[in-house]
């Protein structure tokens, strides 16, 4: 399926919000850190798990890395949703349009 590896490193509600915080502003493992309730090695790692998904790039800046969102990763997963969407849109209006039989009286 399109998208599986972004969707399954975003079943984590850590790694969602640290999504949510790069989509304010990249950010240094340190700077998230700062903001979440785990550790620094957690981050790290959840860090690992978004870059291998294509969900964040990081850039080395000075002795550390500053991570912001991977526009491609994030692509795939708006095409799956979309394409989901539109089949759940398609089942709306085709239902909308089945006129339904009158009850008895």
């Amino acid at each position: 399926m399109l998208a599986d590896a972004q969707l399954s490193a975003l079943s984590d509600p850590t790694r969602r919000r640290i999504v949510e915080l790069l989509h304010r502003s990249p950010s240094s493992v340190r700077e998230l850190t700062d903001r979440l309730p785990v550790s620094q090695p957690a981050v790290s790692q959840h860090l690992k798990v978004l870059r291998q998904a294509r969900l964040v790039r990081s850039t080395p800046v000075g002795a550390s890395n500053v991570y912001a969102l991977d526009p491609q990763g994030l692509a795939a997963v708006r095409s799956w949703l979309e394409s989901v969407w539109d089949d759940v849109l398609e089942a709306f209006a085709e239902a909308a349009t089945i006129t339904p039989k009158e009850s008895p009286r």
